[in-house]
């Protein structure tokens, strides 16, 4: 794979823990790579960092927003025992057939703290429970030691946690890592604001990317960034189910293939006429795009970021995503990369005060 300066930041920000409400980490990340390339970058109360090029004072219009979230599934602790177990809920949709036998990390305000998912050894389940996946709060953490007292000088209550995952490479130009749901599409924000820079003098709009927080937890982030930005379009990148794996269903879950490039997003929040134009671009800049159907809503970002101030056109674009909500989710570079110059592509071809309003 390619060792350039996007891919070196791209292993840093999903190798950098960032569980929703915990994103601090990440987005400082993300922060120290857009710094060196846009005019501005701002962060809000609650922590969803925006970088600007071409701003409104420099009659940049119409407002572009790029946008992905940079927060993780995780878990948060909620009990310790007597005996120094640790227990826990989940940080958003978080699959409890994966928690048992893993390592994971413990987020303490002293510093990381490891530690294992306990499980009862198959030799002393009972033969009915062998085919059950037990309940989240009756699994717990097991740090080493032996009591509460001990526990509690390295973490406490509300501290979280993450699988201990790193990023891998893989055969094929692709990677494994935890949470590609969605450091990847915060990536692809910042990406394509730096394509769009290289070709500063053919911009146009005002372009603002966004690396949005607590998406996991309920899209919290995108509402607060949609509407403090209220941008005339906005393209929200996120992953999407690559179906080209066994025992999925095309007729149910669609046909998206890795390495087939961006997925568009058609239906309900989807904005037609943007939809539109990004075919157009695609084609003039020869990426290549897949599609699928969303006919009520999207599951991203986008479902709350449409619906501030009267509607924004928005469009969500999907990135194949192999065992998404795992600690080993796939991806394949050239999708990013692709998604990444469709944003910047999109964005320069965007004519001075152009706006995206369904025509009748």
């Amino acid at each position: 794979m390619k060792k350039s300066a996007p891919y070196e930041f791209l292993k840093t920000l999903l190798n950098t823990p960032s569980p929703s409400g915990f994103e601090t980490r990440g987005q400082k990340v993300w922060v120290d790579y857009v710094k060196h390339f846009a005019d501005s970058v701002e962060i809000d109360a609650y922590g969803n960092a925006f970088a600007t090029l071409n701003p409104a004072s420099g009659k940049g219009d119409p407002t572009v927003l790029f946008s992905g979230h940079v927060d993780e599934l995780g878990l948060m602790i909620s009990h310790i025992s007597t005996e120094g177990f640790l227990y826990f809920k989940g940080i958003g949709g978080v699959d409890r057939t994966l928690i048992r036998g893993q390592r994971v990390t413990i987020h303490g305000a002293q510093g990381p703290v490891p530690g294992v998912t306990g499980l009862l050894a198959i030799h002393l389940q009972e033969p009915d429970d062998r085919n059950k996946v037990p309940e989240m709060h009756t699994m717990h953490i097991d740090i080493g030691v032996s009591s509460k007292k001990e526990a509690e000088k390295l973490v406490r209550v509300g501290d979280p946690v993450t699988y201990t995952a790193a990023f891998e490479e893989l055969a094929g130009g692709r990677f494994a890592a935890r949470g590609c749901d969605n450091r990847i599409g915060a990536w692809t924000a910042a990406e394509g604001l730096r394509l769009a820079s290289l070709d500063k003098k053919n911009l146009k709009a005002r372009i603002v990317a966004v690396s949005t927080i607590q998406e996991e937890n309920g899209l919290y982030g995108a509402s607060m960034a949609g509407y403090s930005v209220h941008p005339d379009v906005a393209l929200v990148v996120d992953v999407t189910h690559a179906t080209d794996i066994p025992n999925c269903s095309k007729p149910k879950h669609g046909d998206v293939v890795m390495g087939d490039g961006p997925v568009l997003s058609l239906g309900s929040v989807n904005h037609p006429v943007v939809n539109a134009r990004l075919r157009e671009v695609a084609k003039k800049s020869k990426i290549s795009l897949q599609s699928e159907a969303n006919p009520r809503w999207t599951g991203t970002d986008a479902d709350a970021i449409f619906k501030q101030k009267g509607g924004i056109p928005t469009v969500s674009i999907g990135v194949p995503n192999r065992y998404m909500h795992s600690p080993v989710e796939m991806i394949q570079y050239s999708d990013l990369e692709r998604t990444a110059e469709l944003l910047a592509a999109f964005a320069l071809d965007t004519g001075k005060g152009e706006r995206f309003g369904v025509k009748l």
